[in-house]
This record gives structure tokens, C-alpha cells and sequence, in this order.
């Protein structure tokens, strides 16, 4: 019988990775193999501990396939720069966490970094800014250029929006699954 895949949302921090491959983006995490699991094990487990990573097998999404890294282990941001340089393709980061309205992503292109935003809603404080947004960026609330007079909102669904923009929105993700995912351990 074939599992089903089961979306995740807020509180929560992904990787998507542009015709990933599973193994080479855990090896590329540095993480530990823990083999196959049921999509909502896999992701509640992800959601519910520190050290454990889910990955997804390669989904269509925006442009193509990607390969999703899930887990509240991905909070502080891996180096996307690195992460896209070893693998040779385009990774994203995405977080939020809507208690404190933290809220971030990240995109990097064969070693070469080609956009990050970061907001913290309960300051008002943007944390990071490289690079113009896009159009999804832009609907998604974003000016085209940022100053110290500028002033920013974005909540947790514009998140989800660039994602799917970008590659894909996780709470969108339902039906059956392609494969089952792969559980990573930190430790």
C-alpha cells in the first residue's frame, strides 16, 4: 500500500533542493541515515524533536523537482551557500514561527548566494536583506529596495507563498506519495 503525503506549516523550518537526490541531500547535511518512514511519522518526528531531519523524495514543483528537508533542526539555517555549492543546484531555505513572527528564506545557486530575507514580526526588525525580491517577494508585501526608512510586514502565509513560487509550498503537499521519506539524525 502506498503512504500517503501529509503537509506541514508554521513553526517549522525546510530546505527544498532543485532535482535533489535524498541520500546526497542527508549527506550533504551532515546527518546520520536513519532509513524509511511513514510520511507522518517522519514528519511529526521532525516537527516534535530537535535532532531529526525528514526528506522527501523528488516532488514536482516549480520548475521541476525538489527534494524537501524538513525539521525543527534546520531553525538556525544551514549555509545554503555551501549546501548549494557541494550539491551543485539551487537551494532554498525557508522558516517561520509565528509566536514570535520570525519568519525567513534564503535562496543560493551553485555556490553563489542570490537572496535572502530575514523578519522578526514581534520587533518589526528586518534581520537580513541581500539582494532585489522578486515578484512573489513583491506580492508577497516586500519593496523592491530596502532602507532605513522602510517599512516591512510579512506574515507566516507570505512564507508559504514565496515558497511556492520558488519551488513548493509544503502545505499544499497531499495525495499519494512517490516514495517514502528519509529520516536524519543530528547526532
Amino acid at each position: 500500500m502506498n503512504d500517503v503525503m501529509t503537509g506541514f506549516g508554521g513553526k517549522q523550518a525546510w530546505l527544498a533542493v532543485a532535482g535533489g537526490d535524498p541520500g546526497a541531500v542527508l549527506k550533504a547535511l551532515g546527518l546520520r541515515d536513519l532509513g524509511t518512514v511513514p510520511w507522518r511519522d517522519g514528519l511529526d518526528l521532525a516537527h516534535l524533536t530537535d535532532d531529526r531531519v525528514a526528506v522527501t523524495p523528488p516532488l514536482p514543483g516549480a520548475g521541476g523537482t525538489w527534494v524537501l528537508a524538513v525539521g525543527r533542526a534546520l531553525m538556525n539555517p544551514p549555509d545554503v551557500v555551501a549546501l548549494s555549492a557541494e550539491l551543485g543546484a539551487e537551494v532554498q531555505f525557508f522558516a517561520t514561527h509565528r509566536v514570535t513572527e520570525l519568519h525567513r528564506w534564503q535562496r543560493a545557486d551553485s555556490g553563489d548566494l542570490l537572496r535572502t530575507f530575514g523578519y522578526v514580526g514581534q520587533t518589526g526588525e528586518v534581520t537580513s536583506w541581500f539582494g532585489e525580491p522578486d515578484a512573489a517577494e513583491r506580492a508577497a508585501g516586500l519593496p523592491e529596495e530596502f532602507g532605513e526608512e522602510t517599512s516591512v510586514l510579512v506574515a507566516e502565509g507570505d512564507v508559504f507563498r514565496v515558497a511556492g513560487a520558488w519551488s513548493i509550498d509544503p502545505t499544499t503537499l497531499s495525495g499519494l506519495a512517490p516514495g517514502p521519506l528519509r529520516l536524519g539524525a543530528t547526532d
